[in-house]
């Protein structure tokens, strides 16, 4: 009898004490037991001019206080692979003068891509037209612990797939 009394006041006991407490903040879906930790976004076909020197792109959910925000370029295309370039990329100077070079800078919300330049009018469509970003959101203690000049190596430490890539119009 003081086993069944005991196990009912035990069962009882987890009842109450396991359900107190408001709902945690909702997660991302996943595979069970796939943890992802990053976000990447690709935002494509941005073009930069004196009218023009900044790009804006706001994150579709709020970000967390700590969370690393990385910034690369699709600088080009070498035997079908993409070369990813991290900003802020070296400044390049002109032989007949003048400079550029592409920045970031970022609050929770939102993202700036910002073209520099004393003349962006007289830099060339390679680096004004047609521009691909990619935007990496992750947790600042995992950006301590890979390459983050490199590109796969950031979305392989997440995780990350092409097919995971959430593309901006």
């Amino acid at each position: 009898m003081k086993k069944n009394v005991l196990s009912i006041v035990t069962i009882i006991a987890l009842l109450v004490f396991s359900c107190e407490g408001p709902q945690g903040p909702p997660g991302y879906d996943g595979e069970p037991g796939y943890n992802i930790v990053g976000q990447t976004y690709e935002i494509a076909n941005i073009n930069f001019s004196s009218n023009k020197l900044d790009e804006r792109f706001t994150f579709p959910e709020s970000n967390v206080d700590g969370d690393a925000v990385l910034v690369y370029r699709l600088e080009e295309e070498n035997n079908g692979l993409d070369v990813w370039e991290p900003l802020p990329t070296a400044t390049i100077f002109f032989n007949g003068g003048g400079y550029f070079q592409y920045r970031f800078n970022y609050t929770l919300g939102d993202v700036d891509i910002i073209a520099e330049s004393d003349d962006i009018d007289a830099v060339g469509a390679e680096f004004t037209k047609n521009q691909v970003f990619r935007i990496v959101v992750m947790p600042s203690d995992l950006a301590s612990t890979v390459d983050t000049n490199n590109l796969n190596a950031v979305m392989s430490q997440l995780n990350i797939t092409e097919d995971d890539i959430q593309n901006i119009q």
